[in-house]
């Protein structure tokens, strides 16, 4: 009996050891299962991009009969960037936008053709039939001074955080489709920021002399629109109005970027940015007739071709 029993015993531990080592492969395939699922769905909450094109042009004359500037470079640079995320009926969406331009010429010389530093974060949450309740922060500033060519010496307008405008707001966003966003609140604040003394003791973009903020409480939409026409071409645009309640509020603050992207190949494309701003407490602009200073409607356009990628 006992060889039998031993061979019993044998058996059983190898059925045991056999069973024991697919469990163990069973339950590996279902943790990597586990671990991929929950990757995906982590990918899937959080969503991140962005595009950096940067167009660079250089001429020269040497006898040239026609005329012209001997010599002339000018570099555009535009970076847009991305974070978004999304669980269930909340989202929270980060755009940023970046853009400097330069051009030199030897009649002219050294000046900036671009300049912008834009923030936006939203947080919403879905209460149904693709309306969001939402909060609003936006962030616009530049990077370095800006100037008016109207005189000798040029006359310094602008410079980092002079002005800035800051704008904090709750409303509702409207959002059919994943190309449409429209935002809109009868309330939001929004502080413009002077903190260059000289500017502000001139009382420039409407803070009180001296002082370097100004508050305006009003309304506001946005508007922001992103489809591709056909392929490889993309059209964005976006619209935001405010009416300060305080302050002549049927003066409507407006600024408008448009931006036209075609896409060469992996890494060439051309683009065109038109951008368009009224301020009512911009009045920086002469009147050619007149001589008194005023707001204008203020016009910018960038073409160019060159270096795009996208990641």
């Amino acid at each position: 009996m006992k060889p039998i029993v031993l061979f019993l015993l044998c058996t059983l531990a190898g059925m045991s050891a056999t069973h024991a080592q697919e469990w163990r492969k069973e339950r590996e395939e279902v943790e990597k299962r586990f671990k991929t699922v929950a990757e995906d769905t982590a990918k899937a909450r959080w969503r991140k991009g962005g595009i950096f094109n940067v167009n660079i042009n250089q001429g020269s004359l040497t006898n040239w009969a026609a005329g012209g500037d001997k010599f002339s470079f000018s570099l555009a640079s535009t970076f847009t960037g991305y974070i978004a995320y999304r669980e269930g009926r909340r989202s929270w969406d980060n755009v940023l936008d970046l853009a400097y331009g330069y051009v030199n010429t030897t009649s002219l010389g050294g000046r900036k053709s671009d300049d912008r530093i834009d923030f936006t974060s939203k947080y919403g949450y879905d209460i149904g039939k693709k309306w969001f309740l939402s909060v609003l922060l936006n962030l616009r500033t530049q990077f370095t001074n800006g100037y008016l060519y109207d005189s000798v010496p040029p006359r310094l307008t602008s410079r980092f955080f002079s002005p800035a405008y800051v704008l904090l707001a709750p409303g509702f966003d409207y959002k059919p489709n994943d190309e449409l966003s429209v935002f809109m609140t009868p309330i939001s604040s929004r502080w413009v920021l002077v903190m260059d003394d000289m500017l502000s003791s001139q009382g420039a973009y409407g803070v009180d002399t001296g002082k370097h903020v100004l508050y305006q409480l009003g309304a506001y939409v946005s508007v922001n629109w992103a489809k591709e026409i056909m392929k490889d071409i993309t059209f964005k645009t976006r619209l935001d109005l405010f009416s300060d309640y305080r302050h002549n509020p049927q003066n409507i603050d407006v600024f408008m970027t448009n931006m036209l992207n075609l896409k060469v190949n992996k890494y060439i494309s051309a683009n065109v940015n038109v951008d368009l701003i009224y301020d009512d407490d911009v009045r920086e602009f002469v009147n050619s007739k007149t001589g008194v200073k005023g707001p204008r409607l203020q016009v910018k356009q960038v073409i160019g071709v060159g270096f795009s990628a996208r990641f």
